[in-house]
């Protein structure tokens, strides 16, 4: 059986605390045994990272820019062991895993590899003098995972880190440590040097020790509200920089002038992919009341005609979900709902696989009937369930799209350009799609408003926030 240990210095140090048993969700099965990092292993890792630093932010942009390009080609080279890997943790299609998750961690590295070649800063002549400006890297870095997109998190967090010049450590969550490792394998053999990137394995209380460590200069996290509030209050004595990208209850706006076809699968895709295991799905789909009714049956019957089960498999449309305990808590939610007053149009069940009796199933659910007011149209459930509401005009559906203390992911299905303008400007989110959902290039930057976190992963924007601006004034 594999044992996931925490790999420091470029090395795999053994931990003498209580193994983890890491599960594939899609059979119930313990694939291997992480290993969790004592304070001691973190201390070694960030002095580690702190030395290997120095000489990596020496390193002109352009000769970091080539490793990460290398690295980024590996890994195109790797993608379907990445992608197998990413099932065995999270136990999602490896169709998904395969098109989309891996090769959106492997752009990210060829994005800011190219950007660091273009960062440049200001000049200024004074009287007497002249003053200039440039990006300088913080120094040590870490990244806190959450298990959905354990590939992409890991380099959406260290591709800028590292092409900014810091060194890396992840903490991927405990219930996907695969992936991680295989990211490692492939800046090694990229030319990254040893230290640069480094991995801990473990539970919150590693996590409390990366953000209470005075080594440390910046946390990024992807994880729920509840955390991200706890990696503030646990961070705020060392004043570390933080991104937090955090849940959402996004919206989804389906106006009556819609491609109604592309409006059917936008919604379906933007609630089940994953298994509705993503923070920005559009789990309220807001339907305008002239088309509801035959939006509402279209849904329902393509929904009834997918395929649930094997991950690997070629004709299954969803996986599974990560654990017992998360299923049982999806389960739960569709009951208070059902409680409320919502009623299930499909779904809503736990189901077992052939072959896959023992894993955490269940159907793709729609749930009709729904207020604004109830839980499961409020609160985040983080499992293939889709709450439908009925608006009646343009300003109605704003209104109570943005009565949400989320503000992570929204989207507009209209073919009128002047309401996509409109809407789009009027929805309080951190990302607005028309006619789409859930795209996310590397340029494009992503985070959230409101309780959804702040800062943002992609995009140049991110790589400002691997570094800080330094001001030089020369009297002449």
């Amino acid at each position: 059986m594999q044992i996931c240990q925490s790999l420091i210095g470029g090395q795999l140090v053994a931990s003498a605390l209580p193994a983890i048993d890491k599960i594939y969700p899609a059979t119930g099965e313990t694939i291997a045994k992480i290993e969790p990092a004592t304070a001691d292993m973190l201390d070694d890792a960030v002095a580690c990272a702190a030395a290997a630093q120095r000489s990596w932010a020496a390193y002109e942009p352009l000769a970091r820019a080539r490793i990460l390009h290398r690295a980024a080609a590996l890994m195109r080279e790797a993608n379907a062991e990445l992608a197998q890997l990413e099932v065995m943790d999270v136990g999602k299609l490896y169709a998904e895993a395969e098109t989309a998750d891996v090769p959106s961690g492997t752009d990210a590295f060829d994005f800011f590899a190219a950007a660091i070649t273009t960062q440049s800063g200001d000049y200024n002549k004074w009287d007497g003098a002249v003053s200039y400006t440039s990006r300088v890297p913080l120094g040590v870095c870490a990244g806190i995972g959450a298990w959905n997109y354990p590939m992409q998190i890991a380099c959406w967090k260290s591709a800028p880190a590292l092409a900014a010049g810091n060194a890396f450590i992840l903490k991927p969550s405990e219930m996907t440590p695969l992936v991680a490792h295989k990211v490692a394998d492939i800046l090694s053999e990229a030319g990254l040097p040893d230290g640069l990137f480094q991995i801990i394995h473990g539970t919150q209380e590693i996590g409390r020790a990366i953000c209470e460590h005075p080594g440390i200069a910046k946390i990024s996290l992807t994880g729920g509200v509840a955390t991200g509030k706890l990696i503030m209050s646990q961070s705020a004595s060392t004043l570390k920089k933080i991104t937090l990208e955090l849940g959402g209850k996004s919206p989804l706006l389906v106006f009556d002038d819609c491609d109604f076809e592309l409006a059917v699968q936008t919604a379906l895709d933007a609630n089940f992919y994953t298994a509705g295991e993503v923070c920005s799905n559009a789990t309220r789909v807001f339907v305008q009341r002239s088309i509801a009714d035959k939006f509402i049956a279209a849904m329902v019957d393509r929904t009834e005609r997918m395929v649930v089960g094997d991950p690997m498999a070629a004709d299954v449309n969803m996986g599974a979900l990560i654990s017992a305990s998360h299923l049982g808590k999806v389960l739960d939610y569709v009951k208070i709902g059902r409680a409320e007053g919502a009623q299930i149009a499909t779904g809503g069940k736990q189901i077992h696989p052939q072959g896959f009796e023992n894993g955490y199933f269940m159907e793709p659910t729609i749930l009709t009937n729904c207020t604004d007011s109830m839980r499961v149209t409020r609160e985040e459930i983080f499992g293939p369930v889709m709450s439908v509401l009925i608006f009646d005009d343009e300003q109605d559906a704003i209104e109570r799209a943005n009565s949400t203390e989320f503000g992570l992911g929204a989207g507009v299905m209209t073919t009128d350009l002047s309401r996509a303008h409109r809407v789009a400007d009027a929805l309080i989110s951190g990302n607005v799609w028309v006619n789409s959902f859930n795209i996310l290039p590397p340029g494009l930057p992503f985070g959230g408003a409101k309780h959804s976190g702040f800062g943002r992963e992609n995009s140049i924007y991110t790589l400002d926030a691997y570094s800080e601006v330094k001001s030089v004034h020369i009297t002449l």
